[in-house]
């Protein structure tokens, strides 16, 4: 599970604010498309979610799975699957905020591992939908509050 979709794009607001956003997935359904339902399942002793089920459907990759987070202040978050799903195997990801000017940076890094056989190309674009898709929701989401 070498390669990853990565993709960036500058939201106009702090980090903390746009972490926030990131923390808050019982929103995800509003905002991220292919997230149908997000439950937090534990949280750390920071308050920040720990473990979270999705349900996703994102076309050619439907699912549910439970992630585990990995958070680092207002700077990044990293996740990776702790339960697998039927057809999700592995994923693993992570949002990197970096300030720029007034607003901030956000990179979001994929890696889905299915445990279907699927050609290569068809995964990355399903990958790229999805970032772009979170990418895209995100920006409006933070801006629009």
């Amino acid at each position: 599970m070498a390669d990853r979709t990565t993709s960036s794009i500058t939201v106009d607001a702090d980090r903390s604010h746009v972490m926030t956003v990131i923390a808050d997935f019982g929103s995800y359904p509003e905002w991220a498309g292919q997230v149908k339902s997000a439950e937090v399942l534990s949280s750390g002793p920071e308050g920040r979610p720990q473990t979270v089920r999705f349900v996703l459907d994102a076309g050619v990759i439907s699912d549910t799975y439970t992630l585990g987070y990995d958070w680092n202040d207002d700077e990044s978050v990293s996740w990776q699957v702790v339960e697998a799903g039927t057809m999700v195997r592995e994923l693993r990801g992570s949002y990197t905020l970096s300030e720029r000017g007034s607003g901030t940076e956000v990179t979001y890094e994929l890696a889905v591992d299915l445990k279907v056989p699927m050609i290569g190309m068809i995964k990355r674009k399903a990958e790229k939908v999805i970032v772009d898709t979170a990418l895209k929701g995100l920006k409006k989401r933070v801006e629009g509050r």
